[in-house]
């Protein structure tokens, strides 16, 4: 294999090639930046935005490197996933791990850049990135601790800007529910990720909440997942109500539940393709609810 196999096929492993992921992990992690700049009246400072983005596109890269490694030999066994560096043999195992802990320490860096107290959160985020691909052996709740791993960064930027505009350095009822909102969405999201390898799943023995959830409400297991998004959107529309007022939080709660209805629409089929579409259709969500806050932070704030 060449030398520009090799890079394809890393790339491919840490998913630079397919940016919807980091996406997925990046625009919560600036709805936290922005959300907690606003509760002090200001915007977050350039060091934070570029720091936490940084840290974003790292760490989404060294979990995808650990997942790689963790599903190396079941991922050949799903037609998703076939084609993967690892389940094809062109990276070793090896090679994935000494990329999770490149990745971990480069983004490890980033923290000399913040307050010690993100410090600590930042090591809670690391041990849940590397367990997350192991959980689905054994819990058919592996997209919750996916949520948590990644939702860290929301707990992480709220402290990072309590302590750069002087106060306690804790996360406070705001960030919580930031943290809770992100929690639903992206069970929801990886859910709907879940049920195109369901069928697979089901005969390798890979646990999911795609499954449990069809087995706790049959046919009616899609509606689970639009009440994880009905429970994101109410605390979203909440926060933006409180922070920026009514016209703001109405004008985010008629985009999301749009966005919302159409992915419906493609998961309630249950068909593969799209359910895979209903999943990268939330990059869109993503996009939708970080204009919404940096417009208004920037209306309210940036001209103050």
């Amino acid at each position: 294999m060449t030398w520009s196999d090799k890079v394809i096929a890393w790339l491919q492993l840490t998913r630079f090639d397919k940016p919807v992921g980091t996406e997925l992990l990046l625009y919560p992690t600036l709805w936290a930046l922005f959300l907690a700049a606003a509760e002090y009246g200001r915007l977050p400072s350039v060091k934070l935005l570029v720091v936490f983005t940084l840290g974003a596109i790292l760490m989404r890269a060294a979990g995808c490197a650990i997942n790689d490694f963790a599903d190396r030999k079941v991922d050949g066994r799903v037609k998703r996933t076939k084609s993967r560096p690892l389940a094809d043999g062109r990276l070793s195992a090896r090679t994935a791990v000494w990329t999770f802990v490149g990745l971990s320490l480069l983004s490890a860096c980033l923290l000399f850049f913040l307050p010690l107290a993100v410090f600590y959160w930042s090591l809670v985020a690391v041990a849940l990135a590397f367990i997350y691909p192991f959980m689905k052996r054994h819990t058919h709740l592996p997209q919750v601790v996916l949520a948590a791993a990644f939702g860290m960064s929301v707990p992480m930027a709220f402290v990072a800007v309590n302590s750069e505009f002087g106060g306690v350095p804790v996360v406070g009822a705001t960030g919580w529910l930031t943290f809770i909102a992100y929690m639903c969405w992206t069970v929801a999201y990886d859910t709907q990720y879940a049920m195109c390898d369901k069928d697979d799943d089901v005969k390798i023995g890979v646990k999911s909440t795609a499954i449990l959830f069809e087995r706790v409400f049959g046919k009616y297991d899609v509606l689970a997942i639009v009440g994880l998004q009905a429970i994101f959107l109410a605390i979203m529309v909440a926060l933006t109500s409180g922070l920026f007022g009514w016209l703001v939080a109405c004008l985010l709660a008629v985009i999301l539940s749009v966005l919302f209805a159409v992915q419906y629409e493609k998961t309630k089929t249950h068909e593969r393709l799209a359910c895979f579409a209903a999943f990268r259709h939330n990059a869109w969500v993503g996009r939708a609810v970080l204009v919404v806050i940096v417009l208004a932070c920037v209306v309210r704030y940036g001209m103050a």
